[in-house]
């Protein structure tokens, strides 16, 4: 594995303090040299996992799903095990794999430029990522278009550049590459702050659009003169009625099936509405969201025909209740289960339960039993990683669970509620 040659930072406190705009500025630019030259070492080690992971990767195991190759298996444990040990998401990991093993291996003098601290990583990546989208045959002649752009230019500018190389050099025309983009549609949603969450949808050009002007077509329907809420905010409200109950609250607009979500509340922040949740109580919680406000709570447990109401003990957090209609669901192990993970219980995985597999940790064929404390919810991603590769599980008690990685590292997950069992 080559190093690339450090780059020397004349960085002071001295430096800072005491010198001119100019010195302080030439140390910032060195220091991001130093950055690039590290990110160029990066990509070699990463690629070097992943050399390792495939010369360790022996015969397909069985599982779930269809075997992986020995090239697939060995992508993904080397994500799983760089995601692990640097607590990174593992999409973010495997993005790593993937840039790092095209700038070892098909655009080295893109690397180069990286190790001299020519260009940033975020420059280099929005290469690699353009690249993959034009055949491999076309990569030498795009990158030698394309880098000298990224010595010059802000990422966003040097995207738009990139983005004109690609269509001058790609030979497939716009509609066979429309054709492909589609099957990468997907909805994706992001937690934000303060209660709430961005929920984004990646369509083809005319649906979104389509979707976007009917939206604003209906917030405008909605706009009367003693109307409080802007054009912006009806929008949003038309977006989350239509989706959650298939019709537009207090209109009648739109039809459909009502969505299903956990909402777990404290006991106390239901017995007094005037009471605030204090840091030392268990906050309310909303799945695939997290802490949410007593007053939200109250409302969607009291109000909202759509959500599940969990009602658990203020000090431990076992679940008491399931809301009167479902008074029994404690003893239905899977939902007891789906409370007790609500993710994937993968390190660092944040798929939701309610989207992932019951896996037995010991096999069912192996003679484990189908308990709460051999069972455990895995996504259909880390569900194979953990049949088709060298990764293991055991359960730790408690809920716990402890997986060794193929490199020998341990890591320890915790279930997002502790219930009695």
């Amino acid at each position: 594995m080559s190093t690339p040659a450090p780059v020397a930072v004349p960085l002071t406190a001295a430096a800072v303090v005491d010198g001119t705009m100019g010195t302080v500025l030439d140390s910032i630019v060195e220091v991001e040299r130093l950055m690039a030259s590290l990110s160029a070492y990066r990509a070699v080690a990463i690629d070097e996992l992943h050399r390792l992971a495939l010369a360790a990767e022996g015969p397909s195991r069985s599982g779930p799903g269809r075997p992986w190759s020995a090239q697939v298996a060995a992508r993904r444990v080397a994500a799983s095990e760089l995601a692990t040990a640097t607590r990174i998401s593992e999409r973010e990991a495997e993005q790593l794999v993937a840039d790092s093993a095209s700038l070892v291996h098909e655009l080295p003098a893109t690397l180069d430029s990286l190790r001299s601290g020519r260009l940033s990583y975020r420059h280099a990546s929005i290469l690699v990522d353009e690249a993959r989208t034009v055949p491999a045959e076309s990569w030498p002649a795009f990158e030698a278009a394309a880098l000298p752009e990224a010595e010059s230019r802000t990422p966003g500018g040097f995207r738009q550049r990139v983005r004109a190389v690609r269509e001058r050099l790609h030979p497939d025309s716009i509609a066979e590459r429309r054709r492909a983009a589609e099957e990468s549609r997907s909805v994706q949603l992001e937690p934000g702050r303060d209660g709430m969450a961005w929920l984004t949808a990646h369509l083809p050009a005319e649906q979104a659009i389509g979707a976007y002007r009917r939206l604003t077509e209906m917030a405008s329907s909605l706009g009367a003169p003693d109307e409080s809420r802007t054009l912006a905010q009806r929008r949003a409200d038309v977006f989350a009625d239509l989706l959650i109950d298939g019709i537009v609250s207090g209109s009648g607009l739109g039809r459909g099936v009502r969505a299903s979500v956990l909402v777990t509340v404290p006991v106390l922040s239901l017995l007094d509405a005037g009471a605030q949740t204090s840091s030392a109580t268990t906050p309310a919680t909303l799945e695939g969201y997290g802490p949410i406000s007593d007053d939200v709570a109250r409302r969607l447990a009291a109000h909202a025909p759509s959500f599940v109401r969990l009602l658990t003990h203020p000090e431990t957090g076992t679940v008491l209740s399931v809301g009167r209609e479902r008074y029994a669901v404690p003893r239905d192990l899977k939902l007891w289960l789906r409370i007790r993970d609500e993710t994937c219980r993968f390190p660092g995985c944040g798929r939701a339960a309610v989207n992932a597999d019951l896996d037995h940790t010991v096999d069912w064929q192996h003679d484990g039993a189908t308990r709460h404390d051999n069972l455990a919810h895995l996504c259909e991603a880390h569900h194979r990683l953990k049949h088709q590769t060298a990764w293991r599980v055991n359960q730790a008690g408690g809920g716990a669970l402890e997986w060794r990685a193929p490199s020998g590292r341990v890591y320890r997950t915790e279930p997002a509620v502790r219930l009695a069992g």
